[in-house]
This record gives C-alpha cells, structure tokens and sequence, in this order.
C-alpha cells in the first residue's frame, strides 16, 4: 500500500507543476518554489495529515486546471486564476500556517522588479 501512496503523491506533484505552466511567469515561479517546499516539508506526516494534504493538493489541482481551461477559452486572452478563502477554512489555520500564508501573499502581491530596463547612459558612436 506505500507504494500506492507515493505514487498518488508523486502523480499529484507532477501534475500539479504542468498546470503551473499556465500561469504568468513571476507566480509560476512563486508556485512551483512553494510547492516544492510544502511537498518535502509533508513528507514524514502522519497518515491523518497526509490524507488532509492530499485532499487540499487536489482540490488546488481541479481548480487550477478549470481556471488554465477558462483562461484558454477566453476570447480577450485574460486570465484569472486564484480563489478567495474562506474565513471558517483560515480559522482552522495553525499559527504557523497563518504565517506561511503572510509570507506567500506578500510575495505574491510585491511588485516585479526583476527586469527593470534602464537607458544606457553611454554615448553610442
């Protein structure tokens, strides 16, 4: 049956990251990183844990994959991905996951400065 186990969790990381490919670059890269991390960090839970995980992953997954869907059908091309959360689910947070959540929501929300273009100021010949 650990078999069985890690090959859902294995399938489940996989296909998660290909529908990452839908979105724009800079939460493409915040996802995948997180991802990573939460999928290491949840490696030696218990089975209890696990479950609840996998459950969570999923439904991101279905998500994710109708909002890549939505976003391929749209006639302007404008994407939309992301849901709000509920306030009963948050309430059920551990105060480490609330911190989490900060941190990845200000990373998400800052502003991309990683390819500002300046002039050059040296004269061409």
């Amino acid at each position: 049956m650990p078999g069985k186990h890690v090959s859902r969790v294995r399938s489940l990381y996989r296909r998660i990251l290909q529908l990452h490919r839908a979105l724009p670059p800079d939460l493409k890269a915040l996802g995948d990183q997180y991802v990573k991390d939460e999928f290491r960090r949840h490696k030696t839970v218990g089975p209890g844990e696990a479950q609840r995980f996998l459950k969570e992953w999923e439904t991101y997954a279905a998500v994710l994959w109708e909002q890549a869907k939505d976003s391929r059908q749209s006639p302007t091309g404008t994407a939309s991905f992301g849901t709000s959360l509920p306030e009963e689910k948050l309430n059920d947070f551990r105060d480490e996951q609330i911190g989490q959540l900060g941190e990845l929501m200000q990373e998400a929300t800052k502003p991309n400065h990683q390819f500002s273009i300046t002039e050059s100021t040296k004269p061409q010949l």
